[in-house]
Protein backbone atom coordinates (compact mmCIF):
# COMPACT_ATOMS: atom_id res chain seq x y z
CA UNK A 1 0.00 0.00 0.00
CA UNK A 2 1.19 3.52 -1.35
CA UNK A 3 2.31 5.41 2.10
CA UNK A 4 0.44 8.94 2.25
CA UNK A 5 1.50 11.58 4.09
CA UNK A 6 -1.06 13.77 5.74
CA UNK A 7 -0.52 17.48 6.90
CA UNK A 8 -1.05 17.30 10.67
CA UNK A 9 -4.17 19.44 10.44
CA UNK A 10 -5.85 16.45 7.78
CA UNK A 11 -4.41 13.76 10.40
CA UNK A 12 -6.16 15.30 13.30
CA UNK A 13 -9.24 15.45 10.80
CA UNK A 14 -8.96 11.58 10.07
CA UNK A 15 -8.39 11.12 13.98
CA UNK A 16 -11.40 13.03 14.85
CA UNK A 17 -13.44 11.77 11.46
CA UNK A 18 -14.13 15.82 10.83
CA UNK A 19 -15.56 16.19 7.06
CA UNK A 20 -12.31 16.72 4.39
CA UNK A 21 -12.50 18.23 1.40
CA UNK A 22 -9.44 17.31 -1.03
CA UNK A 23 -8.70 20.04 -3.26
CA UNK A 24 -6.05 19.94 -6.65
CA UNK A 25 -3.24 21.78 -7.09
CA UNK A 26 -2.68 22.32 -10.47
CA UNK A 27 -4.42 25.80 -10.19
CA UNK A 28 -1.43 26.71 -7.98
CA UNK A 29 1.37 25.86 -10.36
CA UNK A 30 -0.54 25.93 -13.96
CA UNK A 31 -3.49 28.07 -12.86
CA UNK A 32 -2.26 31.49 -12.11
CA UNK A 33 0.76 33.48 -11.39
CA UNK A 34 2.63 33.98 -8.15
CA UNK A 35 1.62 35.22 -5.68
CA UNK A 36 -1.40 35.00 -6.66
CA UNK A 37 -1.58 30.93 -6.82
CA UNK A 38 -0.56 30.78 -3.62
CA UNK A 39 -2.93 33.91 -2.17
CA UNK A 40 -6.04 31.76 -3.77
CA UNK A 41 -5.07 28.57 -2.78
CA UNK A 42 -5.18 30.26 0.69
CA UNK A 43 -8.60 31.85 0.54
CA UNK A 44 -9.77 28.82 -1.06
CA UNK A 45 -8.71 26.74 2.40
CA UNK A 46 -9.67 29.22 4.51
CA UNK A 47 -13.33 29.40 2.57
CA UNK A 48 -13.38 25.80 3.36
CA UNK A 49 -12.79 25.67 7.00
CA UNK A 50 -14.78 28.52 7.57
CA UNK A 51 -17.79 25.98 6.10
CA UNK A 52 -17.10 23.69 8.85
CA UNK A 53 -14.48 21.53 6.52
CA UNK A 54 -10.77 20.69 6.71
CA UNK A 55 -9.32 21.58 3.54
CA UNK A 56 -6.68 18.65 2.28
CA UNK A 57 -4.52 20.37 -0.59
CA UNK A 58 -2.76 17.64 -2.96
CA UNK A 59 0.15 17.41 -4.29
CA UNK A 60 3.11 14.89 -5.27
CA UNK A 61 6.40 16.56 -3.15
CA UNK A 62 9.70 14.34 -3.98
CA UNK A 63 7.85 11.08 -4.47
CA UNK A 64 5.34 11.14 -1.90
CA UNK A 65 1.65 12.02 -2.19
CA UNK A 66 0.64 14.73 0.28
CA UNK A 67 -2.78 15.20 1.34
CA UNK A 68 -2.98 18.53 3.25
CA UNK A 69 -0.24 20.72 2.67
CA UNK A 70 1.45 23.04 5.63
CA UNK A 71 1.83 26.55 4.48
CA UNK A 72 5.40 26.40 3.60
CA UNK A 73 4.56 23.33 1.60
CA UNK A 74 2.08 25.49 -0.43
CA UNK A 75 4.41 28.72 -0.49
CA UNK A 76 7.04 25.80 -2.14
CA UNK A 77 5.04 24.67 -4.73
CA UNK A 78 3.80 28.15 -5.67
CA UNK A 79 6.96 29.07 -6.67
CA UNK A 80 8.04 25.76 -7.96
CA UNK A 81 9.59 25.59 -11.77
CA UNK A 82 8.32 23.15 -14.17
CA UNK A 83 6.32 21.01 -11.85
CA UNK A 84 4.87 17.92 -13.72
CA UNK A 85 1.20 18.33 -13.91
CA UNK A 86 -0.16 14.54 -13.21
CA UNK A 87 -3.10 12.91 -14.41
CA UNK A 88 -3.99 9.13 -14.10
CA UNK A 89 -1.14 8.42 -16.55
CA UNK A 90 1.55 10.10 -15.11
CA UNK A 91 1.13 9.99 -11.07
CA UNK A 92 2.50 6.44 -10.64
CA UNK A 93 5.60 7.43 -12.69
CA UNK A 94 6.18 10.61 -10.70
CA UNK A 95 5.93 8.72 -7.12
CA UNK A 96 8.40 5.84 -8.53
CA UNK A 97 11.18 8.21 -9.50
CA UNK A 98 11.32 10.74 -6.43
CA UNK A 99 9.15 13.80 -8.57
CA UNK A 100 6.99 16.67 -7.81
CA UNK A 101 3.95 16.78 -9.65
CA UNK A 102 0.63 18.64 -9.06
CA UNK A 103 -2.34 16.81 -9.53
CA UNK A 104 -4.87 17.34 -11.96
CA UNK A 105 -8.65 16.12 -11.33
CA UNK A 106 -7.90 12.54 -12.19
CA UNK A 107 -4.98 12.39 -10.39
CA UNK A 108 -6.39 14.22 -7.41
CA UNK A 109 -9.33 11.92 -7.32
CA UNK A 110 -7.40 8.80 -7.10
CA UNK A 111 -4.78 10.21 -4.13
CA UNK A 112 -8.32 11.25 -2.42
CA UNK A 113 -9.64 7.87 -2.31
CA UNK A 114 -6.15 6.22 -1.72
CA UNK A 115 -6.35 9.00 1.50
CA UNK A 116 -9.85 7.72 2.46
CA UNK A 117 -11.36 11.32 1.40
CA UNK A 118 -14.53 11.23 -0.59
CA UNK A 119 -15.28 15.14 -1.40
CA UNK A 120 -13.09 17.10 -3.86
CA UNK A 121 -13.70 20.87 -5.19
CA UNK A 122 -12.23 22.29 -8.68
CA UNK A 123 -12.73 24.61 -10.95
CA UNK A 124 -14.32 22.84 -14.07
CA UNK A 125 -13.45 19.31 -15.23
CA UNK A 126 -11.57 18.71 -18.38
CA UNK A 127 -13.88 16.92 -20.62
CA UNK A 128 -14.17 16.49 -24.86
CA UNK A 129 -12.27 18.56 -26.50
CA UNK A 130 -13.58 20.62 -29.55
CA UNK A 131 -12.40 18.51 -32.74
CA UNK A 132 -12.13 15.11 -30.63
CA UNK A 133 -13.68 13.41 -33.50
CA UNK A 134 -10.54 13.43 -35.26
CA UNK A 135 -7.61 13.95 -32.54
CA UNK A 136 -9.83 11.95 -29.75
CA UNK A 137 -8.45 14.32 -27.41
CA UNK A 138 -10.60 13.54 -24.14
CA UNK A 139 -9.33 14.15 -20.54
CA UNK A 140 -9.05 11.21 -18.75
CA UNK A 141 -11.40 13.12 -15.67
CA UNK A 142 -14.34 11.65 -17.63
CA UNK A 143 -13.08 8.12 -17.14
CA UNK A 144 -11.79 8.43 -13.35
CA UNK A 145 -15.40 9.67 -13.00
CA UNK A 146 -16.65 6.59 -13.85
CA UNK A 147 -14.08 4.81 -12.12
CA UNK A 148 -12.96 5.99 -8.19
CA UNK A 149 -15.69 6.53 -5.47
CA UNK A 150 -15.23 10.61 -4.79
CA UNK A 151 -17.74 13.88 -5.82
CA UNK A 152 -16.41 15.86 -7.24
CA UNK A 153 -17.87 19.53 -7.20
CA UNK A 154 -17.33 21.67 -10.26
CA UNK A 155 -18.74 24.64 -12.24
CA UNK A 156 -19.83 22.29 -14.66
CA UNK A 157 -16.66 21.59 -17.57
CA UNK A 158 -14.67 24.19 -19.13
CA UNK A 159 -16.56 26.17 -21.13
CA UNK A 160 -13.82 25.92 -24.02
CA UNK A 161 -14.87 22.51 -24.01
CA UNK A 162 -17.34 20.41 -26.25
CA UNK A 163 -19.88 20.48 -23.80
CA UNK A 164 -22.41 17.96 -25.56
CA UNK A 165 -19.92 15.45 -26.24
CA UNK A 166 -18.48 15.92 -22.79
CA UNK A 167 -22.07 15.17 -21.43
CA UNK A 168 -22.37 12.19 -24.10
CA UNK A 169 -19.52 10.69 -22.28
CA UNK A 170 -20.08 11.17 -19.08
CA UNK A 171 -23.68 9.32 -19.48
CA UNK A 172 -22.03 6.25 -21.57
CA UNK A 173 -19.53 5.54 -18.54
CA UNK A 174 -22.84 5.42 -16.64
CA UNK A 175 -21.27 9.06 -14.41
CA UNK A 176 -24.34 11.08 -12.22
CA UNK A 177 -24.09 14.17 -13.56
CA UNK A 178 -26.01 16.33 -10.52
CA UNK A 179 -26.87 20.22 -11.48
CA UNK A 180 -27.07 22.54 -7.84
CA UNK A 181 -30.34 24.42 -7.51
CA UNK A 182 -30.90 24.53 -11.26
CA UNK A 183 -31.78 22.72 -14.25
CA UNK A 184 -29.37 23.71 -16.96
CA UNK A 185 -26.02 22.14 -16.77
CA UNK A 186 -23.36 25.16 -15.84
CA UNK A 187 -20.80 26.13 -18.18
CA UNK A 188 -18.01 26.97 -16.17
CA UNK A 189 -17.70 30.78 -16.19
CA UNK A 190 -21.41 30.99 -17.25
CA UNK A 191 -24.25 29.81 -15.17
CA UNK A 192 -25.40 27.87 -18.12
CA UNK A 193 -24.93 26.09 -21.34
CA UNK A 194 -27.82 25.85 -22.74
CA UNK A 195 -28.54 22.23 -22.16
CA UNK A 196 -30.46 20.59 -19.54
CA UNK A 197 -28.55 18.48 -16.67
CA UNK A 198 -28.91 14.72 -16.15
CA UNK A 199 -30.03 15.38 -12.83
CA UNK A 200 -31.03 18.08 -10.35
CA UNK A 201 -30.34 18.28 -6.48
CA UNK A 202 -31.02 21.15 -4.21
CA UNK A 203 -28.97 19.98 -1.01
CA UNK A 204 -25.97 19.13 0.47
CA UNK A 205 -27.66 16.07 2.13
CA UNK A 206 -29.15 14.72 -0.96
CA UNK A 207 -26.26 14.58 -2.82
CA UNK A 208 -24.32 13.27 0.03
CA UNK A 209 -26.89 10.24 0.28
CA UNK A 210 -26.36 9.74 -3.68
CA UNK A 211 -22.91 8.86 -3.56
CA UNK A 212 -23.80 6.56 -0.37
CA UNK A 213 -26.52 4.88 -2.11
CA UNK A 214 -23.82 4.21 -5.50
CA UNK A 215 -21.33 2.69 -3.40
CA UNK A 216 -24.19 0.80 -1.02
CA UNK A 217 -25.45 -1.22 -4.57
CA UNK A 218 -21.81 -1.84 -5.81
CA UNK A 219 -21.48 0.93 -8.66
CA UNK A 220 -18.18 1.79 -9.30
CA UNK A 221 -17.25 5.75 -9.93
CA UNK A 222 -17.91 8.98 -8.53
CA UNK A 223 -20.32 11.48 -9.27
CA UNK A 224 -19.82 15.14 -10.67
CA UNK A 225 -21.70 18.05 -8.71
CA UNK A 226 -22.03 20.99 -11.38
CA UNK A 227 -22.39 24.12 -9.19
CA UNK A 228 -22.96 27.22 -10.90
CA UNK A 229 -21.07 30.16 -10.70
CA UNK A 230 -22.74 33.09 -8.63
CA UNK A 231 -25.02 34.98 -10.43
CA UNK A 232 -22.76 38.36 -9.56
CA UNK A 233 -19.69 36.47 -10.66
CA UNK A 234 -20.49 35.40 -13.93
CA UNK A 235 -19.40 36.14 -17.54
CA UNK A 236 -22.75 35.47 -19.80
CA UNK A 237 -21.92 32.51 -22.39
CA UNK A 238 -22.73 35.52 -25.28
CA UNK A 239 -20.20 37.35 -24.06
CA UNK A 240 -17.74 34.58 -23.80
CA UNK A 241 -18.42 32.50 -27.32
CA UNK A 242 -16.67 34.52 -29.78
CA UNK A 243 -13.18 35.10 -27.37
CA UNK A 244 -13.26 31.14 -26.87
CA UNK A 245 -13.45 30.98 -30.81
CA UNK A 246 -10.89 33.31 -30.97
CA UNK A 247 -8.33 31.30 -28.46
CA UNK A 248 -9.24 28.19 -30.09
CA UNK A 249 -8.43 29.37 -33.41
CA UNK A 250 -5.03 30.72 -32.40
CA UNK A 251 -4.52 27.38 -30.69
CA UNK A 252 -4.92 25.88 -33.67
CA UNK A 253 -2.69 27.98 -35.91
CA UNK A 254 0.21 27.55 -33.43
CA UNK A 255 -0.35 23.69 -33.53
CA UNK A 256 -1.00 23.49 -29.33
CA UNK A 257 -2.11 20.08 -28.59
CA UNK A 258 -2.38 17.87 -25.33
CA UNK A 259 -1.67 18.96 -22.27
CA UNK A 260 -0.84 22.61 -23.55
CA UNK A 261 -3.95 22.95 -24.91
CA UNK A 262 -5.80 23.88 -21.66
CA UNK A 263 -3.35 26.12 -20.08
CA UNK A 264 -3.05 28.04 -23.48
CA UNK A 265 -6.55 28.78 -23.91
CA UNK A 266 -6.92 29.79 -20.12
CA UNK A 267 -3.91 32.62 -21.00
CA UNK A 268 -5.37 33.76 -24.05
CA UNK A 269 -9.47 34.29 -22.65
CA UNK A 270 -7.71 36.11 -19.58
CA UNK A 271 -5.88 38.29 -21.89
CA UNK A 272 -9.04 38.89 -24.12
CA UNK A 273 -11.68 39.45 -21.03
CA UNK A 274 -8.85 42.11 -19.35
CA UNK A 275 -9.21 39.52 -16.39
CA UNK A 276 -12.33 39.09 -15.73
CA UNK A 277 -11.88 35.02 -16.56
CA UNK A 278 -9.47 34.88 -13.44
CA UNK A 279 -11.89 36.73 -11.15
CA UNK A 280 -14.46 34.56 -12.25
CA UNK A 281 -12.60 31.63 -11.81
CA UNK A 282 -11.60 32.37 -8.10
CA UNK A 283 -15.11 33.03 -7.35
CA UNK A 284 -16.30 30.20 -8.83
CA UNK A 285 -13.73 28.20 -6.74
CA UNK A 286 -15.07 29.36 -3.60
CA UNK A 287 -18.38 28.66 -4.30
CA UNK A 288 -17.70 25.03 -5.07
CA UNK A 289 -15.52 24.79 -1.85
CA UNK A 290 -18.51 25.87 0.25
CA UNK A 291 -20.62 23.59 -1.10
CA UNK A 292 -17.98 20.82 -0.57
CA UNK A 293 -17.61 21.61 2.70
CA UNK A 294 -21.17 21.27 3.27
CA UNK A 295 -21.46 17.18 1.30
CA UNK A 296 -18.67 16.26 3.48
CA UNK A 297 -20.52 17.29 6.36
CA UNK A 298 -23.21 14.90 5.65
CA UNK A 299 -20.93 12.83 4.59
CA UNK A 300 -19.63 12.34 8.33
CA UNK A 301 -23.00 11.77 9.50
Amino acid sequence: MIDISFSPEVSDAKTKNLPIVALESTIITHGMPYPQNVETARKVEATIRAAGAIPATIAVLEGRIHAGLTDEQLETLGQAQNVAKLSRADLAACVATGGTGATTVAATMICAHLAGIGVFATGGIGGVHRGAESTFDISADLKELAETPVTVVAAGAKAILDLPKTLEVLETYGVPVIAYGQDDFPAFWSRSSGMKAPLRMDTAEQIALAQKTRTAMGLPGGQLVANPIPVDAEIPAETLAPIISAALSEADAKGITGKAVTPFLLQRIFELTEGKSLAANIELVLNNARLAAAIAQSMTH
